[in-house]
């Protein structure tokens, strides 16, 4: 499974760059609104330790990383609910996105035109909210006309659960509150929520675009970015574009690290990113090593042995007997799965099984 981050936020604000930083595709980057109209899509590799470590005991023929697909998406105007700008296109593009990585301008730069002529992160993020909320409010209005007939006259038990959430949504959005605010309340809830497709539902993260000079402490924009969203369910992350893009350009991986340990930076914003997207949907890695193949494979937090089977193919989920499982602190202490099993460090675990992070795993089938 692919993870599918969306990069938003208003124009100029460093989307395109830090996009070409850490996807391998080239975003055009300008000084002007919209120049990105159509989403640019690109494949980046989730950073994992644990892969390298496993790759030098296995000595394998091949590697395979998980990796993350980033949608540099076009930059947002005020209107864009009721298709202003590139509104619609763009609320659509990020309707696709399984996580939104939202960048906020929290630098200043008199070379670089801000399309409200000031820099102001967090009113930029009201805009983008807004809209969101409009177009979710929308949404949310025209279902609950839908429903709300079969919820009143009682026939049906599955329109009354859906009425009472679609409600509590209209609620928070009326009173300028994003969906991601109202919890569902059981685990039924939680599929109806995700079967909406609201755009204020998917998890976010607030990237701050700063100058060099705040790159590791920070500064005052972002202090008033975190006291915005201190009361909703997202992260904030504080990068600074125009360094990445230099550590991009870097042949080595030892002239990167050396920039690194110049600019005072234990790793890199990008490295930060990917690995903060990946945790903030609540996945997983389990791992297959051997000698042909040593693979990273993505699953979601509690997902039990026979569903993470059927990442690598439906067949071995709908034939599932048994997995064998080795902790990864096992094998790399003992070199080998012959080594482990010798040691009674395998496990044969059966369906119910849930798969734990950095699991080293094989799956018994018959189809």
């Amino acid at each position: 499974m692919a993870l599918k981050c969306g990069i938003v936020g208003l124009p100029n604000v460093g989307k395109s760059t830090l996009f070409n930083c850490v996807s391998s595709g080239k975003a055009q980057s300008a000084n002007f609104p919209f120049c990105t109209i159509e989403p640019n899509i690109g494949s980046t590799i989730v950073p994992d330790k644990r892969l390298e470590v496993l790759e030098s005991l296995c000595n394998p023929k091949r590697v395979v990383p998980a990796t993350v697909e980033i949608v540099d998406i076009a930059g947002l105007v005020k209107g864009a609910s009721k298709g202003e700008g590139l509104g619609n296109q763009f609320l659509a593009n990020i309707r696709e996105t399984d996580a939104i990585l939202h960048v906020l301008r929290c630098f200043d730069d008199p070379n670089i035109v801000h399309v409200d002529g000031t820099v102001d992160p967090v009113r930029d993020k009201e805009v983008i909210d807004l809209e969101l909320q409009l177009k979710d409010l929308e949404t949310v209005e025209n279902r609950i006309a839908k429903v709300q007939k079969q919820a009143q006259t009682g026939g049906d038990k599955n329109a009354k659960k859906l009425f009472d959430l679609l409600c509590r949504y209209r609620d928070a959005l009326q009173q300028g509150k994003s969906c991601r605010t109202v919890a569902p309340e059981n685990a039924e809830e939680e599929q109806m929520a995700k079967e909406l497709f609201l755009l204020t539902n998917k998890p976010v993260m607030y990237v701050c675009n700063v100058d060099e000079a705040s790159a590791k402490t920070g500064n005052q924009y972002v202090e008033q970015v975190r006291e915005a969203v201190k009361d909703e369910n997202a992260e904030i992350l504080v990068i600074a574009a125009k360094i990445e893009s230099d550590i991009a350009e870097l042949e080595s991986y030892e002239e990167r690290q050396m920039f690194l340990e110049e600019m005072g930076l234990e790793e890199s914003g990008v490295v930060r990113l990917i690995q903060s997207a990946y945790s903030l949907l609540n996945l997983r890695t389990y791992f297959t090593a051997g000698a042909d193949e040593c693979r990273a494979w993505t699953i979601n937090k509690g997902d039990k042995a026979p569903k993470a089977a059927g990442v690598i193919h439906t067949d071995f989920e709908k034939g599932f007997i048994r997995a064998e499982v080795i902790k990864y602190e096992d094998f790399v202490e003992l070199k080998s799965e012959a080594a482990c099993r010798a040691a009674g460090k395998l496990g044969v675990e059966g369906k119910e099984y849930v798969v734990q992070d950095g699991d080293i795993m094989h799956f018994l089938f018959n189809v």
